[in-house]
């Protein structure tokens, strides 16, 4: 089950599309005047932001009108400026995760990457130039995520709490990206909760969170109902986390859009690896786990450690617990029966997916 294909298609979708459309047009003719480089870092971007399933501004949207709102334009530009913060971090993601492909194709570093090579550069340079290029593009869609919420037409009060909620996203975001690094220069795996600390602030915040608050707010929702869509939105993003962690390491790469163990090779902290390193099992694969040099052969070792230790089991339930955590939250008497028929699947496509 994909966890798009459950919001049903919400009034203004299609406006969102013509905010974006809109907005690479005026920014493609500014790019034209400063040269066809510039021009074509902007096409790039572009291309990065188009054809998704446009999850974000679909819970804005939905939100939204479920709430009662009705200027459908300002809530299109909300929705906008989440996608284009959505696309900044999948960029700035794949910078810090050293890849080079995302859904089987180039990403912004591979695009670049294979521009600098064919002009001659050295493998290292050649990788340097694809990440510099990456680091570029993510910051302009998170500038201009921001101008796009400046466009918003409401009262100063809601719009500075629009201001609040997507510096939050990114304020959060941040931090647990940091926090990853971090905890990888540490010699121990970091306790559970940690790691769900990070899956929070990592994912929850930008995806859910912020997305359905803003939606909310921007429709007049009293706090307590604003309150209510956050604790749904942190505890489902932390379902998505995991279950997305698991799928890093056993799912398809035609389905996840990379490397299925490009984690396993970065080291990354996730719930899987925090369960196996209190086992005896972790002695077999810890040289392993964070190796740049780890093969397809290690990583298929690594996966049948993981499967026979039972961590892949305990993962896969805690997504699931969570999961029930956020549908739990929409049995408030402050969410609407429609709203909370809306995101009931969600939470529960969540985790569904990994199967």
């Amino acid at each position: 089950m994909n966890i798009d294909d459950l919001l049903v298609e919400p009034e203004g979708l299609e406006q969102v599309e013509d905010v974006l459309r809109c907005f690479f047009e005026r920014s493609r003719q500014r790019a034209a005047s400063v040269g066809p480089g510039y021009l074509g870092l902007w096409e790039t971007l572009e291309a990065c932001t188009a054809g998704g399933k446009r999850f974000r501004p679909r819970l804005v949207l939905s939100a939204y009108s479920l709430l009662g709102g009705t200027d459908l334009a300002s809530a299109a530009l909300v929705g906008a400026s989440f996608e284009l913060l959505h696309t900044a971090f999948i960029i700035h993601d794949d910078v810090i995760d050293r890849d080079f492909v995302r859904r089987g194709v180039p990403n912004v570093s591979g695009r670049y990457r294979a521009i600098a090579r064919d002009a001659g550069m050295a493998p290292a340079a050649a990788d340097h130039i694809g990440f510099s290029a990456g680091v570029i593009a993510g910051d302009l869609a998170l500038s201009n995520a921001y101008r796009l919420l400046d466009r918003v037409h409401t009262g100063p009060a809601t719009h500075r709490r629009l201001n609040e909620i997507l510096d939050e996203a990114v304020f959060a975001s941040a931090a647990g990206e940091y926090l990853d690094i971090e905890a990888m220069l540490a010699p121990r795996m970091p306790p559970l909760e940690d790691i769900l600390h990070m899956a929070r602030l990592k994912t929850s915040v930008y995806s859910f969170e912020g997305p359905l608050q803003a939606g909310a707010v921007l429709a007049g929702a009293e706090d307590p109902l604003v309150d209510c869509l956050g604790d749904f939105g942190r505890d489902a993003g932390i379902a998505f986390q995991i279950a997305d962690d698991l799928l890093g390491v056993f799912g398809s790469e035609s389905r996840t859009g990379k490397t299925n163990w490009g984690d396993l090779r970065e080291g990354k902290r996730t719930a899987l690896m925090s369960f196996v390193a209190d086992r005896p099992e972790w002695e077999e694969i810890s040289s392993l786990v964070g190796s740049p040099a780890m093969s397809a052969a290690d990583a298929d070792y690594v996966r049948r450690v993981l499967e026979d230790s039972g961590a892949r089991e305990y993962s896969a339930g805690l997504a699931v617990d969570y999961a029930s955590r956020a549908r739990r939250h929409l049995d408030s008497d402050l969410v609407p029966r429609g709203l909370r028929d809306v995101l009931q699947p969600v939470a529960s496509a969540a985790v569904d997916r990994t199967r």
